[in-house]
């Protein structure tokens, strides 16, 4: 896995997606991972933070397709998020 760049959420008016402490701490596991490994205690970790960075990408990423209209070549705008995302439980 490669390091992982944070970067400012257009769609979250300037919010970062995730602290950039625990982006550090990402990256910093994964350096030592690949030059003398972990301990069980820092693998749980990197688990747990990888995980919520991805979450969180994704969050991100469903929250810009929700904002996304299309113009049909009726001329009519399907808004993709009231027809698919916003349903609950995605």
């Amino acid at each position: 896995m490669n390091e992982v760049n944070s970067k400012t959420d257009k769609a979250g008016k300037g919010k970062k997606s995730m602290d950039e402490k625990k982006i550090a701490r990402i990256n910093e596991l994964y350096h030592k991972s690949k030059a003398e490994g972990l301990t069980e205690d820092e693998l749980k970790e990197q688990q747990l933070l990888r995980r919520e960075y991805i979450d969180s990408f994704k969050q991100n990423l469903r929250n810009q397709l929700d904002n996304i209209s299309i113009v049909e070549a009726d001329g009519s705008i399907t808004d993709l998020g009231e027809k698919f995302g916003k349903k609950k439980g995605n």
